[in-house]
C-alpha cells in the first residue's frame, strides 16, 4: 500500500496542498533558504512562531486568492508601537483586527476563523513597500513551444489599503515590477534583480517536476525583504493571469497566451477587481 500511495503521487498532474509543496521545494539546497519556516498549526507552533518573529501568516493548506489568509502579531512597542497594555496580540483578516490579552484567546479565534479547515503558520516577511503600501511579486514560468521551462512575465502587486494581502481579487494595485523596485535599486541592479527572480522560478518549476510531469505552468508569489532577500510565499499550480492582463504593455499576457494555447490550456481573463493606480 505505501509503495501505491508513493507511485499515485508522481503521476498527479498538480497538487493544491501549500504543505506538500513547501516540503518538496525544501528538499533543493538552493531554494531552501528562501522558503519562509512553515509548520502546521498548532497552539504550540503558533507560540514558537511569534515568539522567534513577533509576526507571522496564518494560512490555509488549500486555498487561493488570498483568501483565509491571517496576519498576527504580538504586541511590543519596538515592533510597532501599538502596545497599549492591555492586549498581548493581534490578528488581521480582511480588513478586520482583532486584539488579545492571552495566545489561547488568539489561538480560539483564529480556529473559528478557519472553520475546521487545516492551516499553516509561516514566518513572516515583512515585505518592501511602494508609495506606503507592501507589496510582493508575481513571477509566470511556463514550457515553450520546444518544452524547456521558460519565465514569461513578472509583476508587482500592491496591498490594498487596509489588507493584508496583495491579491489583485482583493483590490490589489498591478504594476510593472521595475517601477516598484527603483526607490531600493539603481536600473543595472533592477534588471540582475528580476532575473533572480525569475531563476527561482524556473528552479523550483525543475524541483518540482519530477513529482508533477504534467504541470506545464506555475505562479510564484515572491517577497523581497528589507535587506533585498528574496522569500517564496507560494507557489500557484493554476495560476490567474490577471495581473498581466490589465498592464497596458501587453507583451508579457499575449506570451503566457502563446505559451498555454500550445498545452492546450486557455484562460477566463475577467479582471474586474485588481487595479493599475494607486
Amino acid at each position: 500500500m505505501p509503495r501505491k500511495s508513493v507511485n499515485s503521487s508522481k503521476k498527479k498532474s498538480r497538487t493544491t496542498d501549500k504543505w506538500e509543496k513547501t516540503n518538496l521545494l525544501l528538499k533543493d539546497a538552493r531554494l531552501r533558504n528562501h522558503i519562509p519556516l512553515t509548520k502546521r498549526l498548532s497552539l504550540t507552533s503558533l507560540s514558537q512562531m511569534l515568539h522567534a518573529y513577533q509576526m507571522v501568516y496564518v494560512k490555509p493548506v488549500f486555498g487561493s486568492m488570498g483568501r483565509g489568509v491571517m496576519r498576527v502579531w504580538s504586541h511590543s512597542p519596538s515592533y510597532d508601537g501599538a502596545n497599549d497594555g492591555a492586549s498581548g496580540y493581534a490578528y488581521q483578516l480582511a480588513g478586520r483586527k482583532r486584539s488579545f490579552r492571552t495566545l489561547s484567546g488568539l489561538y480560539r479565534a483564529i480556529r473559528k476563523d478557519a472553520k475546521g479547515k487545516s492551516y499553516l503558520v509561516q514566518q513572516g516577511v515583512h515585505l518592501l513597500s511602494y508609495e506606503g503600501r507592501p507589496y510582493d511579486f508575481r513571477v509566470v514560468v511556463q514550457r515553450s513551444p520546444a518544452g524547456e521551462w521558460e519565465a514569461t512575465g513578472t509583476v508587482a502587486r500592491i496591498a490594498h489599503p487596509g489588507k493584508i494581502v496583495t491579491n489583485g481579487s482583493q483590490g490589489g494595485t498591478i504594476l510593472p515590477a521595475e517601477q516598484v523596485l527603483q526607490p531600493y535599486s539603481p536600473p543595472y541592479r533592477i534588471k540582475e534583480q528580476i532575473r533572480e527572480l525569475e531563476a527561482m522560478g524556473l528552479a523550483t518549476a525543475r524541483k518540482l517536476r519530477s513529482t508533477f510531469p504534467q504541470q506545464n505552468e506555475y505562479g510564484l508569489d515572491i517577497a523581497v525583504d528589507r535587506n533585498m532577500k528574496p522569500w517564496i510565499l507560494e507557489v500557484n499550480t493554476r495560476p490567474d493571469h490577471c495581473p498581466f492582463a490589465i498592464l497596458q504593455d501587453q507583451t508579457m499576457i499575449r506570451r503566457i497566451v502563446s505559451y498555454g494555447s500550445h498545452y492546450g490550456r486557455t484562460y477566463k481573463l475577467n479582471c474586474n477587481k485588481a487595479k493599475t493606480t494607486l
